[in-house]
């Protein structure tokens, strides 16, 4: 896909900026699984935070192709930071500001978009991930308030976000159609952050759960209508499907950049690595599924930004993104042998990285099953 003018210069922009502010820190917050709470004040200073909403909202909304592209540059340098970004705005920020009324929106984003507060968004639970109608945590009216009971599990920011977006089950007898969308502010009683997840990658993203006993939500803090919180995360996955498909190709694009230049640099029997077809051919390889996967994401972001029905593009970006950056990390490793295997270049960071992409926000079967569902309805 070609670019206008104005997305390689923001492009461009990125790209300096993840090189200069994000790239040193990215191997130390990595090793050492810390947050990377440095990079909190530059990401805000440069709007990033809040990339899908408007101004008026304490936002910096451009278009979502430019947050794709923002999401895929941090990504190339710092998945941690990628991720961050990623969930930040896609799955906190934007539900705010798409389901939320004028009252909600002016009280809780400005924080959040421009105030260098982060956000979380609580759907999975132990016994709830890719079944998320299954949400086993409960909400019960009394009066004007709401009773909040359950846990949620696997929620990145848990630890480090202000503002929560939490789905209960308000009606058990409505099945999906009785689940309900909340607004959450840290330290309410009742609410407290839970362990911290020790993963195998993206370890500078903080991942923990949540555990709500008997929390009082005024009803003013309800997102929506009654029985409206599947439909609105369903429609928040949508788009934030584009966003892991966007950090995937950032992951992807680095394992390319990481396997080119040790082919380049590294010699095998006095000859530069990169001197045997071999290896030309599967940087080829790895080259044209990248691209692809690049046209993929820019398509989905286009759609959105056109108002077009993009559920199947979204679903289609975050799968072959995803796959395609999982096969360039595994392709690089080989290319990069028993020094991909060490600390000594980003291979083996991004390795690790890249598999939370084909389980986040919809495993690989789930978007084959979103998109097969779309073809059977006809739609695009």
């Amino acid at each position: 896909m070609i670019l206008s003018e104005q997305h390689k210069k923001f492009r461009q922009e990125m790209r300096r900026f993840a090189l200069a502010e994000i790239a040193p820190d990215a191997e130390r917050i990595d090793r050492e699984q810390v947050f990377p709470y440095e990079h909190i004040p530059k990401l805000n200073k440069k709007g990033l935070l809040g990339m899908v909403v408007p101004k008026e909202y304490g936002g910096f909304y451009t278009n979502t192709l430019d947050y794709a592209i923002a999401v895929e540059e941090i990504s190339r340098v710092c998945g941690s930071t990628g991720i961050t970004v990623a969930a930040h705005n896609s799955l906190i920020t934007y539900p705010i500001y798409a389901f939320g009324n004028e009252e909600q929106k002016r009280k809780y984003l400005p924080p959040i978009c421009s105030g260098g507060e982060l956000g979380s968004f609580g759907l999975t639970e132990p016994g709830a991930g890719s079944d998320a109608a299954g949400t086993k945590t409960t909400a019960v009216k009394r009066g004007d308030k709401w009773i909040l009971n359950g846990t949620k599990c696997f929620i990145t920011n848990a630890s480090v976000g202000t503002t929560f977006v939490i789905t209960a089950v308000t009606d058990k007898s409505k099945g999906a159609k009785g689940i309900t969308a909340f607004i959450l502010r840290k330290g309410t009683p009742g609410f407290s952050v839970g362990k911290k997840e020790n993963k195998m990658g993206l370890r500078g993203s903080d991942t923990a759960f949540l555990h709500f006993d008997d929390v009082e939500i005024p009803d003013s803090d309800r997102l929506g209508p009654e029985g409206a919180g599947f439909k609105e995360f369903m429609i928040t996955l949508d788009g934030g499907r584009i966003s892991i498909g966007a950090l995937a190709l950032g992951l992807g694009q680095g394992a390319l950049d990481s396997a080119l230049e040790f082919a380049k640099t590294y010699e095998e029997n006095g000859k530069p690595l990169i001197s045997r077809q071999y290896i030309q051919f599967k940087l080829a390889d790895i080259s044209m599924q990248i691209e692809a996967a690049r046209n993929f994401v820019y398509e989905a972001a286009l759609a959105k930004d056109t108002g077009e029905k993009f559920t199947r593009l979204s679903a289609m970006a975050k799968l072959y993104a995803s796959e395609a950056a999982h096969s360039a990390a595994y392709w690089g490793m080989q290319i990069l042998g028993d020094y991909g295997y060490t600390e000594r270049y980003p291979m083996e960071r991004i390795y690790r990285d890249i598999k939370l992409c084909e389980i986040g926000e919809g495993t690989s079967e789930i978007q084959r099953l979103v998109i097969s569902r779309e073809l059977i309805r006809g739609t695009s």
